[in-house]
């Protein structure tokens, strides 16, 4: 082998390694830049010394040419659906099946729960270590050919890891899109004009069924595997499914994190609960768990019905997606002013919840949807999500189906509408002449995480504006007791509280008080970042774009916001007399307490029971830590609460020092000692 070969395979090598470090193991290496770096000397070599071109090249993952049409290929066993269970009585006759079965063979059947991917399924063969087919399950005897489309997945390796792994090895797994991709690839959608698609498992199957497979390779997709299928002389396997799926992972294929082997059916529910409470958090959609009998031989011995086996069983979740009819549609105003279509529908149950509203975003949607009043809509819902229009069903439309009219002017206050270029939002000009944009500016002012005036709810501004006593934030610290007590449904008691609460409010942070302004862009993290950043409110209103872009978190748009409401002569006079009524915070320090946690980065996860998540948080910023979403590397230490699931495992994994909500307080309290 000549130097350019031995180059070559190295180069291979090395990009093969990277790549299950950073797709598989999720502990990169090297920097984007390097892998970059050597993946271009690679495609330079192969480019100059084309006899030397592999198909198992890292190279070769953009797609090739595309095909006319796909090859239906016969699957060496049988792709099996599996049976469904809807509830707890279900999931109970199945395990009494399963012990009746196998005669009571053990006291307690152990069983492997994974969750199950909202994805498409596949087949995927390599042969002395080499990818060679890949293959959709089609109708669970014959699938399409889909190989160089699932050679583009990063996620999938060309060439298998380690060593001991079959002649022929083939395995059955998940393709699907993570949210965050999805969300990408409908934002670019959007861009473009072009429609969106309805959920990541339309995005992954369109994807996936791409004949240009250079279309594929330009998709976010990942791949995960959930069975062995067929294998020829291999060595001898584990004799249990959850240790099969170890063995996998060290030859380089993307098993779950979150699988567990748990006994008996109370093990099965009690993953159930605990998956069904992380499911909105986690980066990709499941649709419920999977529950398998781990040991192989007992699998055997249960076998097969029909077309599923007798060994497993998937309960799923409350769907997330129904079809409903949309009535009407109304318009409402935000504090910003933007208007946003609201869908009223018939009540539909979807994702847990009965469902009668749901959003629209803006104009440009309601015309990509093509969506008329009457029509037949596809409901999508996930956890704390507002629900949203995502399809219309156009071949159910009735023939009284109207058409939907962005408003011409303000349906509140009647003022003109603008729209910014490069905006798909359309806004009323009204500002506080509005009442709608008062009532949800003093909304926001008053929040938990803004201000945090107990009592002083959504019904009781409404009153303060609608008989304008408030006209903005600043009339709030002008409230007193006889003022409070005329209102409806407000008595001495209460209005003495309410006073209470206004006062205490007035003692707050800059990163809160910055928050409660309301800001166009700017959230809780972007307000922390400028408190952080520029100290006191003076240099923050002083500052110019150019200075506020400095700041993490904040690009052009949010700084020529964050400028333009600080150069509003209005704006400079509420937060003149915010503080001449007392509003006032901490000055700004860098003692070792601020920064006892300084470089830092903790993760909080599952449910604390002494204090909120937010307030854990809280505490940790305030000795300087960075608190983030999620577990890396980098990370420094994760408190956990129970039910905490991905994000504990995968600290666990990455050797990241883990503590529980009790240690945190001793050490809360440690810190705090003078």
């Amino acid at each position: 082998m000549n130097e350019i070969e031995q180059n070559i395979v190295l180069l291979r090598e090395q990009l093969h390694r990277w790549n299950r470090e950073y797709y598989q193991l999720d502990q990169p290496s090297v920097t984007d830049s390097e892998y970059d770096q050597a993946l271009n000397a690679l495609r330079q070599l192969e480019a100059q010394h084309p006899e030397l071109a592999s198909s198992d090249s890292p190279t070769q993952r953009v797609g090739a040419a595309p095909i006319s049409a796909f090859i239906s290929v016969e699957h060496r066993l049988p792709m099996l659906s599996l049976d469904n269970a809807f509830s707890s009585e279900d999931l109970i006759d199945f395990d009494r099946r399963v012990n009746e079965r196998l005669a009571g063979a053990v006291q307690a059947i152990r069983y492997c729960c994974e969750p199950k991917l909202d994805g498409i399924a596949v087949s995927i063969t390599w042969e002395h270590g080499k990818l060679v087919r890949a293959l959709t399950r089609g109708d669970g005897r014959s699938g399409e050919d889909i190989t160089q489309n699932v050679r583009t997945l990063e996620s999938v390796p060309l060439v298998l890891s380690g060593s001991g792994f079959p002649k022929i090895l083939e395995v059955r797994g998940e393709v699907y899109m993570p949210r965050e991709g999805f969300e990408r690839l409908n934002a670019r959608a959007r861009a473009r004009g072009e429609k969106p698609f309805v959920n990541p498992r339309n995005a992954a199957a369109g994807s996936l069924r791409q004949l240009d497979s250079r279309i594929t390779a330009r998709r976010p997709l990942a791949f995960t595997v959930y069975s062995l299928g067929y294998t020829e002389g291999e060595n001898a396997l584990p004799p249990n499914h959850s240790e099969v799926m170890t063995t996998l992972a060290g030859w380089g294929l993307p098993v779950s994190s979150l699988a567990e082997v748990v006994t008996g059916v109370q093990g099965c529910e009690r993953y159930f609960d605990q998956l069904a409470e992380q499911r909105d958090s986690l980066p990709f959609d499941i649709d419920g768990i999977v529950f398998k009998v781990d040991s192989l031989d007992y699998q055997e011995r249960l076998g097969f019905v029909s077309r599923a086996p007798r060994w497993a069983i998937a309960r799923k979740f409350p769907a997330q997606e129904e079809t409903t009819t949309l009535t009407t549609v109304e318009f409402q105003v935000g504090r910003t002013g933007a208007i946003t279509p609201v869908a009223r529908l018939e009540p539909v149950f979807v994702g847990g919840v009965t469902v009668s509203n749901a959003t629209l975003h803006n104009a440009d949607e309601i015309a990509r949807l093509g969506v008329m009043a009457g029509d037949t809509v596809i409901v999508r819902r996930a956890g704390d999500v507002i629900p949203q229009v995502v399809a219309v069903v156009v071949d159910r439309r009735p023939p009284n189906a109207t058409p939907i009219t962005f408003p011409a002017v303000c349906p509140i206050c009647g003022s003109e509408v603008e729209r910014d270029d490069g905006e798909a939002v359309i806004r009323c000009v009204g500002g506080l002449v509005c009442s709608a944009q008062r009532s949800a500016a003093l909304r926001h002012f008053v929040s938990r995480k803004a201000m945090d005036i107990d009592g002083l709810g959504e019904k009781l501004i409404e009153q303060l504006v609608s008989n304008e006593t408030v006209m903005s934030v600043a009339d709030i610290y002008r409230l007193d007791i006889p003022t409070l007590r005329s209102l409806e449904r407000m008595g001495d008691k209460s209005a003495a509280k309410l006073v209470s609460a206004i006062a205490a409010s007035k003692r707050t942070t800059l990163a809160r008080f910055i928050y409660a302004l309301g800001i166009r862009e700017v959230g809780e993290a972007t307000a922390r970042q400028l408190a952080a950043y520029f100290e006191t409110l003076e240099a923050l209103m002083t500052a110019n774009e150019q200075a506020l872009e400095e700041v993490d978190d904040v690009g052009p748009i949010v700084a020529r916001h964050i400028r333009r409401f600080f150069d509003e002569p209005a704006n400079r006079q509420t937060i003149a007399q915010l503080l001449q009524q007392g509003v006032h915070w901490p000055v700004s320090d860098t003692t070792s307490e601020v920064s006892l946690l300084g470089g830092q980065t903790w993760v909080v996860t599952g449910k604390l029971e002494t204090m909120s998540r937010d307030d854990a948080e809280a505490a940790l910023r305030a000795l300087g830590a960075k608190v983030a979403s999620s577990v890396s590397s980098k990370t420094t230490c994760v408190l956990a609460g129970p039910g905490a699931g991905s994000k504990l495992k995968k600290a666990q994994a990455l050797g990241v020092s883990i503590i529980d909500e009790q240690t945190l307080l001793e050490k809360l309290q440690q810190w705090q000692e003078p």
